[in-house]
């Protein structure tokens, strides 16, 4: 989710953020390869709404208003969110949390999930922990990541939860980390990440 509002930014995102019902569903199915050997080859279709709708209520809503929107559905998924399958659990003012379940459209080359899935979904979690805790009118954008992984994910890991957390709000920059855990609470990545934050100019009072 970068330049936020969004997030989802993350999305979310914040963030941002995105759910995975409705229109965001995908559909996987086995078909041909290219040399007609059935069983070999994977098919996914997905679809998505216009990111315009979310990216309107971000310049509107505060940040947590916004993130709850996602969640409950009330505004449309990011299409980031779709495209990767991930999407908002929980929302709380500086803690906010994205599940996903591995896939193997999430692979890289060598069986595992792909280290920038993990660098997505921490990121989209430290954004929308931030974004969360801004009001109305304050925009912001990620400005770095550090992603540590620890364990290698693949489908059999099962669920999963990113949980992204503030460490520090300031006036023009904020600090978060992400944790990537499985259904046991067993820590596959870490993440840190900083944002910087544009708050609106203080109305200059009119002259008596």
């Amino acid at each position: 989710m970068h330049q936020r509002p969004s997030p989802l930014d993350t999305a979310a995102a914040s963030g941002m953020a995105g759910t995975a019902a409705g229109a965001g569903a995908a559909r996987t199915a086995v078909a041909p390869d290219v040399t007609g050997t059935p069983g070999t080859t994977r098919e996914r279709t997905y679809c998505w709404e216009d990111p315009a709708i979310a990216a309107a209520a971000a310049r509107e809503l505060d940040g947590a208003s916004f993130l709850q929107a996602l969640l409950d559905g009330t505004l449309p998924g990011v299409p980031i969110a779709h495209t990767l399958e991930f999407r908002p659990a929980s929302v709380q003012p500086g803690v906010v949390a994205f599940e996903f379940t591995p896939a193997e459209f999430h692979y890289n080359p060598i069986g595992s999930v792909h280290g920038g899935m993990i660098a997505t979904l921490c990121d989209s979690a430290c954004a929308c922990a931030v974004h969360s805790t801004l009001p109305a009118g304050t925009q912001y954008t990620s400005l770095d990541l550090s992603v540590k992984f620890l364990r290698p994910v693949t489908a059999a890991t099962g669920p999963m939860t990113c949980t992204g957390t503030v460490t520090h709000l300031g006036g023009r920059s904020a600090l978060a980390q992400a944790s990537l855990t499985d259904a046991g609470g067993k820590l596959y990545a870490y993440a840190t990440s900083s944002c910087m934050i544009f708050r609106p100019a203080a109305a200059t009072p009119l002259p008596s």
